[in-house]
């Protein structure tokens, strides 16, 4: 496998983790608000942040290589994976702040 094909691969990687991550985060939203299981949706951000973490950790490798000066070939697919990845943590945040609110208003 050539580099870019690895590169490639990880890519791919962290956009499947953080696409699923993502999905979690939406739902956690969901069951907060239709089902009012708060303890349910806190749990499903969790399970989400752990995919994202393993994704974070794919992407920390591919920045470790390049700053220990190895060079590495461009790949469109890593830059939308790192798109893919930033816009997940922002939705974390959001979830989270949803979730909270929804938590406060039905006290």
């Amino acid at each position: 496998m050539t580099e870019l094909e690895q590169m490639q691969t990880v890519a791919f990687q962290i956009i499947a983790e953080v696409g699923t991550a993502k999905s979690m985060y939406m739902e956690a939203i969901r069951i907060a608000k239709e089902e009012k299981d708060f303890e349910a949706a806190k749990k499903m951000i969790i399970e989400g942040q752990e995919l994202a973490t393993s994704a974070h950790t794919h992407h920390f490798e591919i920045v470790q290589k390049e700053a220990a000066g190895e060079s590495l070939p461009f790949s469109i697919m890593l830059m939308h994976a790192e798109d893919q990845l930033l816009t997940t943590e922002v939705v974390k945040l959001l979830a989270e702040e949803v979730i909270c609110l929804h938590e406060e208003l039905n006290k």
